[in-house]
Formats: C-alpha cells, sequence, structure tokens
C-alpha cells in the first residue's frame, strides 16, 4: 500500500515537472525505481533547460551549507582549545620557543641564530621568544625575500610594524624577479618570506645547546 501511495505522489510530482533527483529528495526513493515508475513520462526539453540553470544555485546552496557547518564546528573546537591552553607563562614561551627553533630555525651557522617564514604570526611569536633570552632587539637584523610585482617599500613597512623593529634594522631585501601570482602553493601569506638574524655567537651555542638537550630528552625512554 505505502509503495502505491510513493508511486501516486512520485507521478503528481512529476507531473509538476520535478526531476528524479528532485522526487528522491522528497519521497526518499531510489532513481532505479523512480525510472521504472515514471519511464513514459519524459520531461520537456525546455524543463529539463530549466532545471539545468537551477543545478548551479542548489550545488552553490548546498556547498555554503556545508561551509558554514565546518565553519561553526570550527569555532567551537577554537573556543575549547583556547580555554584548555590558557594563558602562556614566561616559562612556556621558553621552552616552545625551543620546539619552533629546532623546527624552523637555522642550524648550520656557528655564530648566528635565525628563523624564515612567511607568517607573521610565527615571526611575531619568535619575538618573543628572543625576549625570553635576553635578546637585546635593537641588535636584530631583518632580511626580506620579495617578489619583483611587489610595493617593495611597502612590505617594508609591514614587516617592520608586525615586528616593532625599525626600519633601519632591515637589511637590503632581496627581490625574486617573478610574480607572487605565479606561486603556486597556498600556504603563502602575501608578504613575502622574512628573516629574523640575530649575530650573537653566544646565544646562537645556547640556542643550538638548548634544542639538542630536547631532542636528547625527547628521544630518551622512560626508566
Amino acid at each position: 500500500m505505502a509503495r502505491f501511495e510513493d508511486k501516486s505522489k512520485a507521478i503528481s510530482l512529476r507531473n509538476k515537472g520535478m526531476s528524479y533527483s528532485q522526487i528522491k529528495e522528497e519521497l526518499g526513493v531510489s532513481k532505479s525505481t523512480l525510472s521504472g515508475w515514471l519511464r513514459n513520462m519524459p520531461l520537456s526539453e525546455e524543463r529539463i533547460k530549466e532545471l539545468g540553470a537551477l543545478n548551479p544555485m542548489r550545488i552553490e546552496r548546498c556547498r555554503n551549507t556545508k561551509m558554514r557547518k565546518r565553519q561553526d564546528r570550527l569555532d567551537s573546537v577554537f573556543r575549547r582549545v583556547i580555554k584548555d591552553i590558557g594563558v602562556l607563562s614566561r616559562r612556556e614561551i621558553f621552552l616552545t620557543g625551543f620546539f619552533l627553533y629546532w623546527g624552523e630555525g637555522w642550524k648550520s651557522t656557528k655564530a648566528t641564530m635565525a628563523l624564515t617564514n612567511t607568517n607573521p604570526q610565527m615571526m611575531k611569536y619568535f619575538m618573543r621568544w628572543i625576549e625570553t633570552l635576553g635578546v637585546d632587539k635593537r641588535k636584530v637584523k631583518v632580511s626580506l625575500q620579495l617578489y619583483s610585482d611587489m610595493d617593495i617599500q611597502k612590505q617594508i613597512s609591514f614587516w617592520a610594524k608586525e615586528l616593532s623593529i625599525p626600519r633601519r634594522q632591515f637589511r637590503k631585501p632581496y627581490v625574486k624577479e617573478s610574480r607572487l601570482s605565479d606561486i603556486t602553493y597556498k600556504t603563502g601569506f602575501g608578504h613575502g618570506t622574512c628573516s629574523v638574524i640575530i649575530e650573537n655567537r653566544d646565544i646562537a651555542e645556547y640556542v643550538l645547546m638548548g634544542v639538542k638537550s630536547l631532542s636528547e630528552m625527547c628521544g630518551s625512554k622512560n626508566k
């Protein structure tokens, strides 16, 4: 009986010009079943064109709904993580800075420590970290790698503001003869690549030995 009612409803909806997908969504009946019921009820060419015009709108609505749900979920997770992490103490910044340097810092130079990245937030965190090491910000140098289609002076001003370092402490930027739009990866931040450099043997050795000690502690087995 229920099957007969579904078929009757399907025929009624088809008479209203609905597609198989629309009827399936309305009744929860498979397309193969609808194909058997409605094989003698083709849609007019005009209606098919109308449905084709509606498809992009439906797809866009579906995409926007998924994006909205994902963003709501991420916002909820973000709030939970912020609560779990809490406020970082000076010691926590001191320790996490070594892990940052372990992953991203220069390790091949003996008397220089530096970190290079495109992410302004990471570079700002690096600046917070070197304060815990007693680094005099007036001794810091900044080197930028930019692209030929960029406004060079504007990017220098951007990094100077982000890092709270005066322009006089910036070295002449290296300008690559290519366009920013040519970059194929999607993790860039649009302001070139920044290197914060501290030329101090004692601090460089202290940091490298700190990284070494952490690597040994992380690699040791619990006894």
